[in-house]
């Protein structure tokens, strides 16, 4: 492997990104800094910031990013109502654009002549990862050991103990593979790779399970300004404890639970399992605000997109000339994303029950079957029959077609042989 002077590693604090510190230390015989963001990680970070020094990084450290992550990446997600293939809310493939900012500018900072992963070569992340990368600092090399080194995680366990590096007990007993941020929860690995397994309680830890959930239902209102959830019960919230407290409720009645069987960017399918309780919950209030306040031909085409972005930002092109036109047109439809929306949580179950907005274009008064209607009814019957014009042009040539036919069946025998 080519040498290196100075390496920045995209630093978890995991069992891998930890034993990549030796390794890529030996490979190419550079000083490594570790570099973690955190983007809503439940784990104490400052431990693990000193796990890498213990495995000799030159540096570690974590950046808090939370607000970053909250504001440029999870709420273009949010107003683009962003679900891959209609179930997976991006949780991971939003953090990845954003930590691989922070490489870049760690990189220049520190003089460094390469950065590294600790992606393997079957997953999306070192897709997300390198195109990001090559889009920020296309000079830069990128290092992935993982790629390489061909480790079982028993294998990792041994090369840690090997290099004195303190391991867990459980790190060769986990039997799943996590990814978390504020958005939400990616599980994978163990016995969930049987398709047919349902998914046991252990791999849930921030939804109940709706079995288990309270007997009452819990309401919350979510007020919107341009398409940003600002307050929550009419209490004002900045976007990074809002998201934490509509999880924290909407989990607690086991809302947000996926399983899905997901096309991954390398062409393999993989089942997945995500625990989205903030992210189901608002992408539903807000696509049911957007139901108020946009016209039919804008929600259309919209939709279009929405496919089009999540698709484009889960095979990891965040910094493409395509997401910025698209970015640009979502943000127009955003200006008067603006109301209230009540969601019931009951068991699993999730619910819109109310919504008000002062640029609704809902109008009670034309809406209604009841006394007082001002819908001009007998207007409807021209519409109804220029709506139709095409439908009944083609019906009638369809009969005037069929009528010739049978009109030949009869006049000739030969003919009406071949007919039947």
């Amino acid at each position: 492997m080519k040498k290196y002077h100075k390496i920045i590693l995209a630093y978890s604090g995991g069992l891998d990104t930890t034993v990549a510190i030796p390794w890529l230390q030996e490979e190419t015989g550079a000083q490594i800094v570790a570099l973690g963001v955190d983007v809503g990680q439940p784990e104490n970070l400052w431990s693990a910031a000193d796990n890498a020094l213990a495995a000799k990084a030159v540096k570690s450290f974590f950046i808090d990013a939370k607000e970053e992550f909250a504001l440029e990446y999870v709420l273009p997600a949010l107003k683009a109502n962003a679900l891959y293939e209609r179930e997976y809310p991006l949780i991971s493939a939003l953090s990845r654009p954003l930590i691989a900012k922070k490489l870049v500018d760690e990189a220049k900072a520190e003089g460094a002549d390469a950065v590294a992963h600790g992606c393997t070569g079957k997953g999306n992340d070192q897709v997300r990862f390198e195109l990001s990368l090559a889009a920020l600092a296309p000079k830069l090399d990128v290092l992935a050991p993982a790629r390489h080194w061909g480790f079982t995680r028993e294998d990792s366990v041994s090369y840690a103990k090997e290099y004195g590096i303190a391991v867990q007990q459980n790190s060769n007993k986990n039997p799943y593979s996590i990814d978390e941020n504020l958005w939400g929860r990616a599980i994978e690995c163990g016995a969930l790779e049987d398709a047919w397994f349902e998914p046991p309680k252990d791999a849930f830890q921030i939804t109940t399970d709706p079995f288990d959930a309270k007997d009452q239902p819990r309401v919350m209102t979510i007020e919107f300004y341009q398409g940003q959830p600002i307050a929550l019960d009419g209490v004002p919230l900045d976007l990074v404890h809002l998201i934490s407290e509509v999880s924290r409720r909407a989990g607690a009645c086991g809302i947000g639970r996926i399983d899905h069987v997901e096309s991954r960017t390398v062409g393999i399918k993989s089942r997945e399992i995500y625990e989205c309780p903030a992210a189901i919950p608002l992408i539903k209030a807000h696509k049911a605000l957007e139901a108020m306040v946009m016209t039919g031909d804008e929600l259309a085409f919209k939709a279009t997109l929405e496919t089009a972005w999540s698709r484009i930002v889960y095979e990891g092109k965040w910094y493409s000339p395509l997401k910025k036109a698209m970015d640009a047109f979502v943000e127009t439809t955003q200006e008067k994303v603006t109301g209230l929306v009540r969601l019931k949580m009951y068991k699993g179950s999730l619910a819109v029950v109310g919504r008000a907005s002062p640029y609704s274009l809902y109008d009670e008064g034309l809406a209604t079957y009841g006394a007082g209607d001002p819908f001009d009814h007998a207007a409807s019957e021209g519409f109804v029959k220029i709506s139709a014009m095409e439908t009944t042009t083609l019906a009638m040539q369809e009969l005037k077609a069929a009528q010739k036919t049978e009109t030949k069946a009869h006049e000739s025998p030969d003919l009406a042989v071949s007919v039947t």
